[in-house]
């Protein structure tokens, strides 16, 4: 797993990161030039308020999505969406950077609207929060409904182990800061270019908003 060669990444950076993660602070984490090599700014689902919501949306502008792990996914009987997909688009899913997709269903909280509000989203995305601390006092399709606006990521059972994408790197992230199995990740892109926002351009904003940036090997390094 190759690191982005911009800056690099010490035992103080996966600190800044778990404290961050501790504080209910996003973070922003590039998985590996030879995987996307995207830098995603994440979440403890839990923190999420709807400036955040706002914030994902304006400054990194990619999909707004929720991971939750395995075992969560597995409670909820939450399927990986190609699994159970029946349509001609679904067949040979592959993908230049993985194995699979981590996409599972699209759920709104039973209580928004329409669903893409900033408010509805984080209403949505705490509740998930909610439901990975405790599933079993959760009845799911009482409090979500399918299709909705937030994408639901269903993490790897043996998560870095498994896989190293962004789903991962963030539960794993949670795991090791004492937050719940569910975090919100959202691809940052650059306004110029359209594309993935690079390295030491996602570093630069991580710095002027004192936000913790690491490099997916770093946690690998530092969780395995």
């Amino acid at each position: 797993m190759s690191s982005s060669g911009d800056m690099p990444q010490t035992t103080d950076s996966v600190s800044a990161a778990i404290e961050a993660f501790r504080n209910g602070q996003p973070v922003c984490i590039h998985d590996a030039v030879d995987r996307e090599g995207e830098t995603d700014l994440v979440y403890p689902a839990g923190a999420v308020t709807p400036e955040a919501v706002a914030r994902m949306r304006n400054d990194a502008g990619g999909l707004v999505c929720v991971a939750v792990s395995d075992a969560v996914a597995s409670a909820f009987e939450l399927p990986f969406i190609q699994d159970v997909l029946d349509h001609p688009a679904a067949a040979d899913h592959d993908l230049a950077y993985d194995d699979r997709s981590s996409f599972s269903l699209t759920v709104n909280h039973r209580n928004t609207r329409t669903g893409i509000t900033d408010d509805d989203r984080a209403l949505t995305i705490t509740a998930l929060a909610d439901a990975a601390t405790s599933p079993e006092a959760t009845t799911f399709a009482d409090t979500f409904r399918v299709p909705g606006h937030v994408h639901v990521l269903r993490g790897a059972p043996g998560l870095l182990a498994d896989r190293k994408g962004h789903t991962e790197l963030g539960l794993a992230l949670a795991a090791e800061s004492n937050r719940p199995p569910a975090v919100v990740v959202c691809e940052m892109l650059d306004d110029d270019s359209g594309s993935a926002l690079s390295p030491a351009a996602a570093q630069a904003y991580a710095q002027r908003h004192d936000i913790p940036y690491v490099e997916g090997a770093a946690l690998v390094d530092r969780f395995s």
